[in-house]
């Protein structure tokens, strides 16, 4: 505790940021005074568990065990994680800490929440090291920009929205050039909030771009996308515009991806575990088997992958997202792209996520699938040549009702995630494809309304 007293001294901190994520991914929080926060570190702080038992728009779940009105809406045990401590650049004298969530054991003991997002990566890491494996992972967002505020959304109805600049313009200079304030501020105040990025560029789409996050350690990884997401909403706001990273905003557009990069290394992290130049494309005979994992739980896991109704909208042929378990080398149509780039950089990268996934249960699923490959000795397929897209392969499910059914009834995601969170997170999917089934969309109207 003294040392974060003369630390905030130091950089002269007056306000503490606390937050954690719910299951959608949503970055959940509020300021604490300096007093309250350093009897936190001490003791811990309660936080509703409603977090976990409400969507995204803070509608209440009406079937879920965990929590709801029978149980009375109580706190959780919020544990402040030291580690994650981080200046916001763009709060002066602001911190800002990430939060593990734990529950009241019945033997008087705080264990770790079934159902929070960064306590189920937490679980899987502790697997993978068990087994002698450190996760590296980095995650690279599509997000588009638009010249809005909240305000004029909603006033707007959504539609007849300002993108930053017009036209389709993937790596241009002159477009990112154009707003180089917008852009140079991004790069520098998120590397100042410890979110380095390795790469920032245009994408194919009126103000779009696509930002790679320096890789870490797994758990380090999902933190920095977490923060990379609201930190560019905030950083945006303050230049009077707005970034959306839903999945696919606009049909005739392509989606917004949330493409995980992956590979397993010695503890030390002296050696990439997947490098190896006597094998076939230099995969090692380990990384082999880790794909085979993930190719085999794929379709029955996608829904921590693909969380949202909107997430299936972006999978369809020929706009750069997969639609087939597949995968290939180099190759940019297929579910995982397998890239030989030497023995430090040599990875892979999961192609199905998008912009809207929870980045600490889609890293979760993907490393614990290719863990139970490897413990399963699950060989791959031969890798695609050409396009996917035409290929006789297993299709991904095409909606979240679809994936929701297949994750609840997948044996190997309760014996990994347990009943607890897999049962009530398949709810929570369930809930949100009534929601959706139940609106009446522009499409419906414009089709029916008159001439039916």
């Amino acid at each position: 505790m003294s040392s974060f007293r003369e630390k905030f001294e130091t950089h002269g901190i007056r306000h503490v940021k606390l937050g954690g994520t719910d299951l959608d991914g949503v970055l959940r929080g509020k300021y604490v005074s300096l007093e309250k926060f350093h009897s936190a570190l001490e003791s811990d702080l309660g936080f509703c568990d409603v977090i976990f038992g409400w969507d995204s728009a803070d509608v209440l779940y009406d079937r879920v065990d965990f929590t709801g009105w029978h149980t009375g809406y109580p706190d959780m045990v919020a544990r402040i994680d030291p580690q994650t401590f981080r200046r916001i650049p763009w709060e002066p004298q602001t911190a800002l800490f990430l939060l593990d969530f734990l529950e009241h054991g019945t033997d008087g003991n705080d264990k770790p929440c079934l159902l929070s997002p960064r306590q189920i990566l937490q679980a899987v890491v502790a697997q993978a090291h068990a087994a002698g494996f450190a996760p590296v992972c980095s995650i690279e967002y599509e997000f588009f920009i638009f010249r809005e505020t909240p305000h004029s959304l909603h006033q707007k109805g959504f539609r007849g929205l300002e993108p930053l600049s017009p036209g389709m313009f993937g790596y241009s200079v002159l477009r990112a050039s154009q707003h180089s304030d917008l852009v140079h501020t991004l790069l520098d105040q998120l590397r100042e909030f410890q979110v380095d990025l390795e790469g920032f560029h245009t994408e194919t789409g009126p103000g779009v771009y696509e930002a790679a996050i320096r890789y870490a350690d797994a758990l380090e990884a999902a933190d920095r996308a977490v923060l990379f997401k609201t930190g560019v909403k905030e950083i945006c706001a303050r230049h009077g515009v707005l970034p959306t990273f839903m999945a696919k905003w606009n049909k005739q557009l392509p989606g917004s991806s949330g493409h995980l990069h992956q590979s397993l290394w010695d503890m030390d992290k002296k050696r990439n575990l997947f490098a190896d130049r006597s094998e076939p494309h230099r995969m090692s005979a380990l990384a082999r088997k880790y794909l085979g994992g993930q190719l085999s739980l794929m379709a029955k896991w996608m829904a921590l992958i693909a969380p949202t109704v909107n997430s299936y909208k972006r999978m369809v042929p020929g706009v750069w997202a997969p639609t087939k378990v597949s995968w290939g080398v180099d190759n940019r149509t297929v579910a995982i792209r397998w890239i030989a780039s030497g023995d430090s950089a040599s990875r892979f990268e999961h192609r199905l996520a998008a912009a809207d996934a929870n980045p600490y249960l889609a890293i979760a699923a993907s490393i614990a699938s290719g863990l139970w490959g490897i413990e399963h000795k699950i060989e791959p397929p031969e890798p695609v040549v050409g396009s996917a897209y035409g290929q006789e392969l297993e299709s991904l499910p095409g909606s979240l009702a679809d994936a929701s059914y297949r994750f609840r009834h997948c044996e190997v995601a309760r014996k990994i995630f347990g009943d607890v969170m897999v049962d009530h997170f398949a709810a929570t999917r369930d809930w949100e494809w009534q929601q959706y089934s139940q609106a009446v969309t522009d499409w419906e109207l414009q089709r029916y309304f008159e001439i039916i």
